[in-house]
């Protein structure tokens, strides 16, 4: 056995129960929260709250790394996209599949437990963007949880797979899909969704983790005027949006991957998608920053309640959503240490942000990028060019619509004060459909 795998069971806990060896699954905030001191596990999507993707395993380095072989492999059962990040606790490796297929394996020997399959309609294939993906489960107290690709919420017996409890979290499945990780904080399964292709409205919900009741639901855009808001957040968002009943076109905004937790100033982050239709001038044409689109968005966790926001691409006509992975981290900026939030999101600049407060400190380019010339140090607002506008001409814009980063997530070492980056630089052709 490798002394990685030895490593990752070296805190399972188990107890007896007569002649039968059960497990206890019992993930909860202060497990989560003190990640940090155990390394032999892998509890929440992003390890931990902060979502920081470190690891302070060190048996595999540089000099030893060549040396690795395979100890086990376990075929799935189909050749669609893949795209989870596993858990493994107690000594079994939880993930998803295509088509929101969950599997649970022995982390030892690859064993598989038991499967669990939603059987999504595969005629939903017709309504995603980007392939038949899920990016992994959430555990709690001893069940597990999974956002389905036709919208449903359901929540599992970690340790057989039997369903608990199963809820719809869209009023129409055909259109709007869900590929991200739930995350669970106080006692809430946080989800969001996707569709802004296909003219959705974004919202992230809160369900009971017992239940499945919904507790909260946020819109990350707002609706028709004539319905009323919300809240306060989607009357101010509105003004965002000019000439045009922006409404009949969904709006977007999805809450589609990224979200982030802060336990000390109890602070849900959640990160926004792109605006619909893609082209600016059809949805809003007479200008407007079109909150929330492509933005991070600071939540009450326990009501939902709008707090700050930042928007990373106003006015987004490129498909730059902030929906890639967000860091909590505190580092030290000109001899002060600073509670930030990091994000790498696909408009070619990586962004640090306060999160206290929502406070721009910097944004640099870390791929090649045309649309702007950079981000107004004073505004936080990207200085925008005339490379990027397709309003009138053909433009080959960097980066290109599939982003200088997308949903591959990045990792913080506290150790080296570095972030890692699966950056990639390709432009894509923009033009105006001139039918439109």
């Amino acid at each position: 056995m490798s002394d990685l795998l030895k490593n990752l069971i070296a805190c399972s806990s188990f107890f007896l129960i007569g002649q039968t060896l059960a497990l206890e699954f019992d993930v909860s905030t202060d497990r989560i929260i003190e990640a940090n001191e155990n390394s032999n596990e892998w509890l929440t999507h992003g390890r931990t709250y902060s979502e920081q993707r470190h690891s302070s395993l060190n048996q595999i380095n540089s000099e030893n790394i060549k040396n690795l072989n395979i100890e086990w492999f376990y075929d799935l059962d189909s050749s669609r996209g893949h795209e989870a990040t596993p858990l493994v606790i107690d000594g079994i490796m939880f993930t998803t599949g295509a088509w929101s297929v969950v599997y649970a394996n022995d982390a030892v020997t690859g064993e598989l437990k038991w499967k669990y399959d939603p059987r999504v309609p595969r005629d939903k294939a017709n309504y995603l963007c980007c392939d038949a993906v899920n990016r992994g489960v959430a555990a709690w107290e001893g069940k597990l949880y999974i956002g389905t690709l036709d919208g449903r919420l359901i929540a599992l017996d970690a340790e057989n797979g039997t369903v608990i409890w199963e809820t719809m979290t869209v009023d129409d499945f055909t259109v709007y899909s869900i590929t991200g990780a739930p995350r669970i904080i106080k006692g809430k399964v946080i989800i969001g969704n996707g569709g802004a292709e296909y003219g959705v409205r974004g919202y992230v919900s809160a369900y009971d983790v017992n239940s499945g009741e919904m507790i909260w639901r946020f819109y990350t855009v707002p609706g028709n005027p004539e319905d009323g808001f919300e809240n306060d957040a989607m009357k101010m968002a509105a003004e965002t949006w000019k000439g045009s009943e922006w409404w009949k076109y969904g709006g977007g905004g999805t809450v589609w991957d990224s979200m982030a937790y802060d336990p000390e100033l109890d602070l849900l982050y959640i990160g926004t998608g792109n605006g619909s239709p893609w082209n600016y001038k059809i949805r809003s044409p007479e200008g407007g920053d079109n909150l929330f689109v492509s933005s991070i968005v600071a939540l009450k966790p326990d009501s939902g309640e709008y707090v700050w926001h930042y928007q990373t691409t106003p006015g987004d006509n490129w498909d730059y959503t902030a929906t890639q992975h967000i860091i909590l981290a505190d580092i030290t900026i000109d001899g002060e240490t600073r509670k930030v939030l990091m994000q790498a999101p696909k408009n070619g600049f990586f962004y640090v942000i306060d999160r206290t407060n929502g406070e721009f400190l910097s944004a640099e380019n870390y791929v090649k990028v045309t649309w702007a010339s950079g981000v107004d140090s004073e505004t936080g607002r990207p200085l925008k060019t005339d490379l990027g506008d397709y309003e009138t001409s053909f433009k080959l814009v960097f980066p290109g619509a599939l982003g200088g980063h997308n949903w591959m997530p990045m990792s913080y070492s506290p150790e080296t004060g570095l972030v890692y980056i699966p950056a990639q630089e390709l432009y894509m052709p923009f033009v105006k459909d001139e039918q439109l």
